[in-house]
């Protein structure tokens, strides 16, 4: 099986449409074409990363943060970064960093393990991502609109929140005049012919416009195919940064502190102060997360639970919520378990393992 084969699955899930304009998910080292003999799954791909990888017979990492955010302008090894790099071309492994987007799928993704983790129940999107979603309108001939807008499915369009196949068509008289040299399906070249359409209209995500457009194409009949592809201002809670959902039951303030610390196995937890009422809508965001203080408190949320806010930051909370800081590695260790279970559930006769090492570089006294 090639690397761009296990890649190519990873992107379905969190497609690279979704990262964040600085960020640098992908193939980072090795090529896609190479015949993958095993793969390690990590939060860092640091240099001891890749020599555990040689060690174990995986020439592919899965990591969630990339190694490489910036260009380099010459590897000599001077830094971690550049040693990482020069031992994974000299290994032959290949690195691959699957980081924002993973964050931003809301359900699959980071923020939806932490909510697993914590009881969280219906979780949607704190930032929704803009320009995800598009809108397809195509012109079918009546009896062939079955057809057409099956093959339009099969190509992922047509899913609204729960629902799928989701569409609407509008029944009209559509003309059209052959020039020459065309074939048409009906009528004939040189003569105006009127053909009973159905004006199909159907939503997708952006990063499957090309693929849905191709499908539509394949199994429509005419030989010009005439369609609109719109950009929608619609948002989608399924993709975006962070997660706010609820607990089941209503918890105390300093009995939800005790489960955060057991469940990411934290010796403390930073945190504004506790506001003396029930916690029951929590948001939560993996990394850094300070961005979205204000979305949680509009939100409505009890507790936000992230990593890297900065001393002032905390003010932002203006007793109204409670901000619980558990670090930048505690708050995403759980991704590599995500990814080594998606990746064992999907290839099941391949060898998928998660890494040993320790590469969160904060700890505790």
């Amino acid at each position: 099986m090639t690397i761009s084969a296990i890649t190519g699955y990873l992107e379905s899930l969190a497609p690279l449409a979704y990262q964040e304009s600085y960020d640098n998910a992908g193939l980072i080292t090795g090529s896609g074409d190479w015949e993958c003999r095993g793969i390690l799954t990590t939060l860092d791909a640091t240099e001891d990363v890749v020599g555990e990888a040689v060690r174990r017979g995986c020439n592919l990492v899965v990591a969630h943060h990339p190694i490489v955010f910036g260009g380099l302008k010459k590897i000599t090894g001077r830094n971690y970064v550049e040693r990482t790099v020069i031992r994974a071309i000299k290994e032959d492994v290949a690195i691959y960093a699957i980081h924002t987007n993973l964050d931003n799928v809301v359900a699959g993704g980071v923020n939806g393990r932490i909510a697993q983790k914590l009881g969280i129940r219906g979780g949607r999107s704190l930032l929704s991502r803009a320009g995800t979603l598009q809108k397809l309108f195509c012109f079918v001939p009546f009896e062939h609109l079955e057809l057409v807008r099956g093959a339009i499915f099969s190509a992922g369009a047509g899913h609204i929140g729960g629902y799928s196949e989701c569409s609407f068509g509008t029944e009209g008289l559509g003309t059209f005049k052959g020039g020459e040299g065309t074939t048409p399906f009906v009528g004939e070249p040189g003569s105006r012919h009127t053909e009973k359409e159905v004006r199909l209209e159907v939503i997708l995500p952006s990063h499957l416009s090309r693929g849905v457009v191709q499908a539509m194409i394949a199994a429509h009949p005419y030989e010009e195919v005439a369609y609109d592809l719109v950009p929608l201002a619609n948002t989608w809670d399924g993709v975006g940064s962070g997660l706010i959902g609820e607990l089941p039951e209503p918890m105390e303030e300093k009995a939800f502190l005790s489960l955060i610390k057991k469940q990411f196995g934290v010796p403390v937890v930073r945190h504004t102060p506790l506001t003396g009422r029930p916690v029951s809508r929590v948001a939560v965001c993996g990394g850094a997360g300070s961005f979205l203080i204000s979305n949680a408190l509009s939100a409505g949320a009890n507790f936000y639970i992230t990593s890297d806010v900065k001393y002032h930051e905390f003010f932002d909370a203006d007793g109204r919520l409670v901000i619980a800081d558990i670090g930048h590695f505690e708050s995403e260790q759980f991704t590599i378990d995500l990814l080594f279970e998606v990746l064992q559930e999907k290839f099941r006769n391949f060898a998928v393992l998660k890494s040993e090492t320790k590469t969160n570089p904060i700890n505790y006294f």
